[in-house]
């Protein structure tokens, strides 16, 4: 009898026990103590939490419903053309061109090519763009103010300038990377009407060719910009309008020490037996200084913005510009081969889409350069095969 009084006890504590858990189980809230299996039950949520869910769907399904928004391209130009189309080559060098048109390819822009000892301009492809619109130079107008800076002692070669980050740099290095706080300053240091005198020296606003057809002048500004001032015109040439021909008469001023040919387009075998040099001026007050920023131009393709024109079997050195106008971006390279007596100086303009940039315009040029090399050495080996041959 005792014992089943003691089951029938245990047996009524264990039925007061799980009814005891089933009435927690109804009123613990979710995850509580007395319902264990929170993984297949979903929290609720407040009335705020679920007004703000809701008009979360209702914007993803409002946007996930909406026609795509279209992005405005802001550069109008494309990047793509036949830059030779239209040209008249009568005249060119025949190997120089071939180089020129391959190296550009179907790329928006022209190139000049000009032997920087006599002014003689070797080809031109795309010459309406080179010869008969001016555009903004960029940062290839900072070798001038670099040369200026020298001439009149505001800097010498060792001297470096703070450019932010706590980094000062020389004028070298200022070349090679271009930085646009170096040049800035310079420009506040010299002055709207020293880097004046000394772009028309290197002949800004004028024209660089002889009696060319279609050439123009370009533009030198009468005043320093409205917006930016004198700094913003010495670090990227605003509101100057430079040609091709131009730079390329400039350049070819830095490559030779200092002397400012008149570029000549001889077209015919009877004007290239005529051919003279003409000299424009010597630019006696500069020739010291040039050699004081070669470092930087070299720089450029050593180790700055113009690398990927880098080539180990000769040395190129040269400037590059970037910047945008009229719904275009810009892309320069202005560029010789060696330091002593080069024979090739090569302006590459490029004027089109996101893809144009000064070292896009310098990888053209390195392009152009070795295929040129490579050209010449098989014509010279030609020559040499068929002088041998006639001798036999």
């Amino acid at each position: 009898m005792n014992k089943f009084l003691k089951r029938l006890a245990i047996l009524a504590l264990a039925t007061v026990t799980l009814l005891g858990m089933k009435f927690a189980s109804t009123a613990a809230p979710n995850g509580g103590m007395g319902n264990p299996d929170t993984s297949s039950t979903t929290p609720p949520k407040s009335s705020t939490t679920a007004k703000t869910t809701t008009r979360r769907r209702v914007a993803t399904t409002r946007r996930s419903t909406r026609h795509p928004r279209a992005v405005r391209d802001p550069w109008q130009r494309s990047s793509f053309a036949n830059p030779a189309a239209g040209d008249d080559p009568t005249g060119d060098d025949p190997v120089v061109r071939q180089a020129a048109v391959e190296a550009l390819g179907k790329i928006s822009g022209s190139m000049v090519v000009v032997d920087p000892n006599t002014g003689r301009i070797l080809s031109i492809v795309n010459q309406k763009l080179a010869l008969s619109s001016g555009f903004t130079p960029c940062s290839t107008f900072k070798p001038v103010v670099a040369l200026a800076a020298l001439r009149e002692g505001i800097i010498t070669p060792t001297t470096k300038l703070y450019v932010g980050n706590h980094t000062r740099v020389d004028v070298t290095d200022a070349l090679a990377r271009s930085n646009n706080v170096f040049f800035h300053n310079l420009g506040e240091m010299l002055g709207f009407k020293r880097i004046t005198e000394y772009a028309h020296e290197f002949g800004y606003g004028e024209k660089a060719g002889l009696d060319i057809p279609g050439e123009s002048a370009g533009r030198y500004p009468p005043a320093p910009p409205k917006q930016g001032g004198v700094g913003f015109l010495a670090y990227c040439g605003t509101d100057i309008e430079v040609t091709a021909l131009q730079l390329a008469a400039v350049i070819s001023t830095i490559a030779n020490g200092g002397t400012l040919y008149a570029l000549q387009y001889p077209r015919t075998q009877e004007e290239l037996a005529a051919f003279q040099p003409v000299v424009r001026r010597r630019l006696e007050n500069l020739a010291e200084y040039i050699p004081q920023i070669r470092n930087g131009l070299a720089g450029t393709v050593l180790y700055g913005t113009g690398r990927s024109a880098y080539d180990p079997d000769f040395s190129i050195l040269g400037k590059t510009g970037t910047c945008s106008e009229n719904g275009a971006r810009l892309g320069w390279f202005a560029s010789y081969v060696g330091d002593l007596q080069p024979r090739y100086v090569t302006v590459v303009l490029l004027r089109g889409g996101r893809m144009v940039y000064g070292p896009h315009a310098a990888e053209i040029a390195g392009h152009f350069y070795r295929d040129l090399m490579q050209k010449e050495h098989i014509t010279q080996a030609s020559a040499s095969s068929s002088a041998i041959s006639s001798r036999r």
